[in-house]
């Protein structure tokens, strides 16, 4: 079977003649770690997506673009640096990525670290992507008209039917897959055996939680809690809350009364930032969000369900520990209240990734992280930046899990 070329653009070839080109030595010698002729090309990529018509249409590629500036390239290959000179860093190889359809840029981060290191990238995209990916797909291939030829030869971009004879193909010549996606996804590529000496790094179903402090709350000025509710609304409804970092369950934590107050607020200033960010619910979206938000109520697990509009549904759980971990369509959370942080331990599991916070003392997340650690949480941070991509996701860190070591004794 073919393989469609998105970038660099070409023709289709099969998928042989492709790895035989990714496998081939590049003039000026095989990448290395913080290669510059990869950051040369990453630091164009950026400046095409930063233009203010391109991030004007799509506010997301604006966070993209910042985050493959060089200066932040630069502080990612600070804290990859080794202290010894007994220890050697090198690019693992070949990487196979298989991102998910549902978040159109995560593509370019998991790529872009793992070119960084210096590997060599096939990366396998969705036909159900969107505009989005179509704009980054066109920005690529913009930055590579005057980057090294070793960036072409080396870094792919691709797509093909459903093929398990390719999806074999590659996965039988790389030296890392990385798999994005929900669980059947990574069971389902996972039939696809390895060479001996590689392995996988997989990003499966996950969940994310918020919460709010009572007091931090009441102590916060008119401005702070607009600023929490705006960050909320951006946590929650880019990508139709479908992305793993964000958020479907709110806890309330403090005085049950005093939350009751405050989430009214919330609520309000929630669905005015919705309307001012112009966050919509299309009519289908809407009729699922009813399916799912009843569905709780009539299995016992929600109390109560409200609507605002088509935009916003809240669900109070029954019990806290009942929170759904599935995803219930867009603006759609379930709330609960609990005395303290520490009573939000039990309820943790292995499955919940991020959770985001307003109003706690660094010392009480802290001490949150550290009774969790062991059940679940890969980040805690704060409103607004659940969907802000790092170089440590999913508890991994990505530039050790691109790169290997090689050790010097004397």
């Amino acid at each position: 079977m073919s393989i469609r070329r998105h970038f660099p653009a070409g023709e289709p070839v099969p998928v042989e003649r492709l790895l035989a080109d990714v496998a081939a030595v590049p003039d000026e010698g095989p990448l290395t770690v913080g290669d510059e002729r990869v950051r040369a090309f990453l630091a164009r990529l950026s400046r095409s997506l930063l233009k203010p018509s391109v991030v004007r249409r799509h506010p997301e590629l604006g966070s993209l673009g910042f985050f493959l500036r060089p200066s932040e390239l630069s502080r990612i290959l600070d804290g990859l640096a080794e202290r010894s000179s007994e220890r050697l860093r090198f690019p693992r190889g070949l990487v196979f990525h298989i991102p998910p359809a549902n978040v159109d840029t995560v593509f370019v981060y998991s790529w872009a670290l793992s070119a960084l290191a210096g590997n060599a990238n096939v990366v396998r995209l969705s036909s159900r992507g969107g505009g989005v990916s179509d704009v980054i797909l066109a920005a690529l291939n913009e930055a590579a008209e005057d980057a090294h030829p070793a960036v072409a030869q080396t870094q792919h971009l691709i797509g093909y039917e459903r093929s398990d004879a390719t999806t074999r193909a590659l996965s039988a010549a790389c030296d890392l897959r990385v798999i994005w996606g929900g669980d059947a996804s990574v069971e389902a590529i996972r039939r696809h055996p390895l060479q001996p000496s590689a392995r996988d790094l997989t990003f499966p179903d996950r969940s994310s939680l918020a919460a709010i402090s009572v007091t931090g709350w009441q102590d916060a000025d008119p401005g702070r809690r607009r600023a929490a509710a705006d960050g909320f609304a951006n946590d929650a409804y880019w990508f139709d809350q479908a992305a793993c970092s964000s958020p479907r369950t709110l806890f309330w934590i403090g005085d049950r009364a005093a939350a009751q107050a405050a989430r009214v607020e919330f609520e309000e200033l929630l669905s005015a930032a919705v309307a001012a960010r112009g966050f919509t619910v299309d009519a289908a979206m809407a009729v699922e969000k009813r399916v799912a938000a009843y569905g709780m109520a009539a299995t016992g697990d929600a109390a109560a369900v409200r609507f605002d509009g088509n935009a916003i549904a809240t669900l109070d759980l029954s019990e806290p520990g009942r929170l759904p971990r599935r995803w219930l369509g867009a603006g759609t959370f379930a709330v609960a209240t609990a005395g303290t942080l520490h009573d939000l331990v039990p309820l943790i599991c292995r499955k919940d990734q991020t959770l985001s916070v307003f109003g706690f003392a660094a010392e009480t997340l802290r001490d949150f992280a550290v009774a969790a650690g062991g059940r679940g949480i890969d980040r805690i941070v704060p409103f607004g930046s659940a969907l802000a991509f790092a170089a440590t996701w999913d508890g991994y860190d990505l530039m050790r899990e691109f790169t290997r070591l090689t050790t010097v004794r004397v």
